[in-house]
């Protein structure tokens, strides 16, 4: 094999026969492998290394795919071929190599060696050919371990490592996971694929903390316990209602943030493989909320705005109610109108009414000139989330600890915290397009799917290392997870259900009931065996209430046998408190090739944007129906990248295939907050919703946010996205084509010819969506 790094002669002949080698099971017809190497041919330059020319190969395969996406499937066979070649098939082997680089547990080596034969044959290498270049190069570029720039193991053998790093001795129970994961039925969260089977397991996502005090001792202990959190790739959620505002004595809440906003900065620039990421909650009575508002803005004063962080309100309904009737809102000092952080529901109004009543309040504004303050924010920046307290809080398995005062960094987590107390959670999502077969849902395979996702996470509490030890010590107390989705939209495509269908309503909400259900079975199974966790007394579980209880959901609702569930739980109790949450998954649906949690495809065909590179996103169900159709041709692709990768105006295509291939923009967001709350029954944490609106103003904005609160969400809005004022043609395209050969339409379509990338908005505004993936 001649080597990577060797300078090596071009030979036409010998990479079409590596091509044609690896193109088993694509759609030839579609994929012209001559015409990628002559492409290659004409980018050659002297003194080619091999991996020079893997990359360029794979790189003119991948620019190809808008044709048909078998050029991006095609693009990361080639390289992922190469590193087989290099790194070879014996996990027992790679985990010696990694070992000399001080890479993996020693008790993960003592276990591979022990079980080499064993574990060597239940890697399966050529699942390494299911990845498309997306995917691929997203594991090459964040997860596989590697030295430098060595890459050092395989994406089999990252899911074997997973697996034996979450279930050590148990064989078994490893292997069954690492031959679920690899084939996409679920796969762990950022932190457990970058370091379960390491030196250093900090397998846990997210985590909620508070700012108490603003002395400068405490903050900056604050400060250490952030900086140790995010140091090991933990997104955070931090509470910053106790801080007093501004007065002769004290600095208020900006310079704390933006202090906060260096550390961020700081702690991204070392080792981590993604960037520190830290959400600053809210309530909206404190004094500093207008200044809050600001803190991300394009324009204004640089002392004043700390843009590396996310914000969020976390929202009483009396502010709700009082914006609702143009009525007055009152704006307190936590310095002196203490508490209204710690309690919630009529507790918090009357509180509330107290102060205001004794004149307590620094300014009495009306409630609706704040909101539009936060519209207008949301707007332009796309933030401040927006999660409502009275839910998240009525709603929850953890009211029996006290006020929950905040969510994580993606809004889905929903866990109390206190000053002895940063709550965790450990997360994973389901692969939901696995589980169409014959056309049809198999809901006892996910059932099972979810039993031994739950059982993993139940495991990872107790292996996990933890940053700090407020951490460790909430962990055991509440042992949280949170389980989620990915490509609920993918589903609907592979059954040829509409996304605002009646019957992708039904699917939605019979896919979460079985997600919630089987979670909680397993959870009390092993509770059994183990014991409730500690605080479980007293949580509305352990009265027989569960999530869909707590939504007032009637029985006759349900199809699964809840009764004789919440009989066994009362009796037996649950190993974990809170089960369900889904999560963005970002980085983790692109290495599955799935659309993110349950959001529908923004465009049919794009450019992504993420921090290893720009890829070509192309719908393969679209391009696989229209191939049916005999409508699938290169003028017809072109029109596609013309109208911004919409479909609806293009007469040719038939109706029902318009109805089908809806983008995120052409769906009402009346639908998707529907769909959130239907499935919101069975979440007991929360979900990352985005609310997507083409140009949003503020009666348009205002409608949906009212409407998801009435709806009972926690989350009302983790992002705001928007489409730009205008945008370019996605990919190169040629309009003239189309007008030559009389099939272009010209009222809707571009005037000129362009060819540029689309600037489209990103799934997510992190700089690196690893931050927030599950």
């Amino acid at each position: 094999m001649t080597k990577s790094k060797e300078a090596i002669s071009f030979d036409e002949a010998r990479l079409k026969r590596s091509l044609l080698k690896l193109s088993f099971g694509l759609n030839l017809k579609f994929v012209d492998i001559a015409l990628v190497v002559e492409k290659v041919s004409l980018a050659i330059i002297e003194n080619l290394h091999l991996q020079d020319l893997l990359n360029l190969t794979s790189e003119i395969l991948a620019s190809l795919s808008t044709r048909h996406y078998d050029y991006s499937n095609l693009a990361a066979r080639l390289l992922s071929n190469h590193l087989r070649k290099r790194l070879g098939d014996s996990f027992f082997a790679n985990c010696e190599r990694l070992a000399e680089h001080g890479f993996v547990d020693k008790g993960l080596l003592t276990i591979a060696r022990s079980n080499s034969e064993q574990l060597d044959g239940s890697i399966k290498p050529e699942r390494d050919f299911d990845f498309d270049y997306f995917g691929y190069m997203t594991l090459q570029s964040i997860y596989l371990l590697k030295k430098d720039d060595l890459i050092l193991e395989t994406p089999q053998f990252l899911f074997m490592r997973v697996a034996l790093g979450i279930h050590g001795e148990d064989l078994s129970s490893a292997i069954q996971t690492y031959d679920l994961m690899s084939q996409g039925y679920f796969i762990h969260a950022s932190p457990t694929l970058f370091h379960a089977g390491t030196p250093t397991p900090y397998l846990s996502s997210c985590f909620l903390m508070g700012l108490q005090d603003a002395d400068v001792n405490s903050v900056y202990q604050s400060l250490h316990k952030i900086a140790m959190i995010s140091n090991a790739a933990g997104g955070i959620g931090i509470n910053v209602h106790d801080i007093p505002a501004e007065d002769a004595c004290n600095r208020g809440i900006v310079p704390l943030i933006k202090v906060l906003n260096e550390t961020a900065r700081y702690v991204q620039q070392g080792s981590n493989k993604r960037p520190s990421a830290f959400a600053i909650y809210l309530e909206p009575w404190h004094e500093e909320v207008f200044d809050l508002l600001n803190l991300r803005k394009n324009h204004g004063k640089e002392e004043i705005r700390a843009r590396d962080l996310f914000y969020a309100l976390w929202i009483p309904d009396l502010f709700m109610e009082k914006v609702e009737k143009n009525e007055d809102w009152c704006l307190f000092n936590p310095l002196h109108a203490k508490g209204l952080n710690d309690v919630y529901g009529e507790q918090f109004n009357l509180l509330y009414a107290e102060y205001e009543k004794k004149g307590m309040y620094v300014r009495k504004i009306p409630a609706q000139q704040l909101w539009n303050a936060i519209v207008d924010a949301q707007i332009e920046t796309g933030t401040p989330f927006m999660l409502y307290k009275d839910s998240c809080n009525r709603k929850s398995n953890q009211s029996n600890l006290g006020t929950i005062q905040c969510s994580n960094l993606c809004c889905e987590i929903v866990e109390y915290s206190s000053r002895d107390q940063i709550a965790v959670c450990n997360l994973a999502s389901i692969g939901l397009p696995k589980y169409v077969v014959d056309g049809k849902f198999d809901f006892e395979s996910l059932k099972n799917s979810v039993r031994i996702v739950t059982e993993n996470l139940n495991k990872v509490i107790d292996i996990s290392k933890y940053p700090v030890p407020e951490a460790s010590y909430s962990n055991d107390l509440t042992r949280p997870m949170a389980i989620g989705v990915q490509g609920l939209w993918d589903t609907f495509m592979l059954l040829k259900i509409p996304y605002d269908s009646e019957e992708a309503a039904a699917l939605n909400s019979q896919i979460f009931e079985t997600i919630y259900y089987s979670a909680l079975e397993t959870s009390m199974n092993i509770a059994k065996k183990d014991g409730p966790y500690k605080s479980f007394q007293g949580s509305p579980a352990s009265k027989g209430l569960l999530q869909m209880d707590l939504w007032n959901v009637k029985e006759e609702d349900l199809t699964l046998d809840w009764k004789s569930l919440r009989s066994d739980i009362v009796k037996h109790g649950l190993r974990n408190s809170l089960l369900v949450g889904p999560m963005p998954t970002a980085s983790t649906s692109q290495i599955l090739g799935f659309c993110e949690s349950f959001e529908p495809l923004s465009y049919n065909f794009y450019t992504r944007r993420v921090s290893s590179g720009e890829y070509q996103v192309v719908n393969k169900y679209l391009i696989d129906d229209l191939i049916n159709l005999g409508l699938w041709t290169d003028s017809l692709r072109q029109e596609i990248i013309g109208n911004d990768g919409s479909i609806q105006e293009i007469d040719e295509i038939p109706q029902e295939v318009k109805s089908l291939y809806k983008t995120v923009w052409e769906i009402s967001q009346r639908i998707t907050i529907n769909m959130a709350a239907d499935r919101g029954r069975f979440i007991d944490q929360s979900q990352s919703m985005n609310l997507y609106l083409a140009k949003p103003n503020r009666g348009k904005l205002t409608a949906m946010h009212f409407y998801a609160w009435k709806k009972g969400l926690k989350t009302g809005m983790y992002y705001l996205r928007t489409k730009a004022a205008s945008s370019a043609i996605k990919f190169s395209i040629d309009i003239s084509k189309r007008k030559r050969d009389g099939t272009y339409n010209t009222p809707t379509k571009r005037q000129a010819v362009q060819s540029e990338a689309l600037e489209t908005t990103p799934s997510c505004q992190l700089n690196n969506c690893e931050s927030c993936s599950g």
